[in-house]
């Protein structure tokens, strides 16, 4: 028995509690996000050991985390901003929110703490930025963490920032670096950098 039969709620109704909650929308759509992105590129036989991060581990960030060529890689999910999209001749462009959902202290390179919202650099291997709101197609744009924008926030110090990642990013369609259409070329380098200690 299906979910919407042990509820007794037809997907019509289904349809118009999500319409009419913008948050609760969000939340399902990001869900929706990971498992097609699971569907899509994660089944693939290099990949194994695939699953969701708990969402309650406050120390380690990451949706989704799989081993790949004998290492642990965690994948952040992030999804359009529906209302910063904007279309025209040249394509599509549109921003995502790229950070925690709580304040929290991380650790930087100095050994300095800081409390935060905003993700640190390296705190997760690869992001996934699906595009669905561009096209109604999934897809996803990747990046690896350290590829993407800095924090120009001036309450941070040009040292910090150099460690936190920006929370309000850029991307486009066709796609512009650092974001790649398919994950595995980042993949391969993530590895390259681990086996050099990077």
């Amino acid at each position: 028995m299906g979910i919407l039969e042990r509820w007794r709620v037809t997907s019509d109704e289904l349809d118009e509690i999500v319409s009419a909650s913008q948050s609760l929308r969000g939340f399902i759509f990001g869900y929706v996000s990971e498992y097609k992105l699971r569907k899509i590129w994660l089944t693939d036989e290099r990949i194994t050991g695939l699953h969701k991060t708990d969402n309650h581990e406050r120390a380690k960030k990451g949706d989704l985390t799989f081993t790949y060529k004998g290492l642990e890689i965690t994948v952040e999910v992030k999804s359009l901003q529906t209302h910063s999209i904007r279309r025209g001749a040249a394509g599509c462009q549109g921003k995502f929110q790229c950070d925690a959902s709580d304040r929290r202290r991380i650790s930087l390179p100095s050994g300095e703490t800081i409390e935060t919202t905003c993700l640190a650099v390296g705190e997760f291997d690869l992001l996934a930025v699906n595009l669905f709101e561009f096209s109604g197609e999934w897809q996803f744009a990747f990046a690896r963490s350290k590829d993407l924008p800095r924090s120009r926030f001036t309450k941070y110090t040009p040292e910090q920032r150099q460690h936190i990642l920006a929370t309000l990013i850029d991307v486009t369609w066709p796609l512009q670096p650092p974001f790649e259409p398919e994950p595995f070329r980042l993949l391969n380098e993530i590895v390259r950098d681990r086996a050099r200690g990077r």
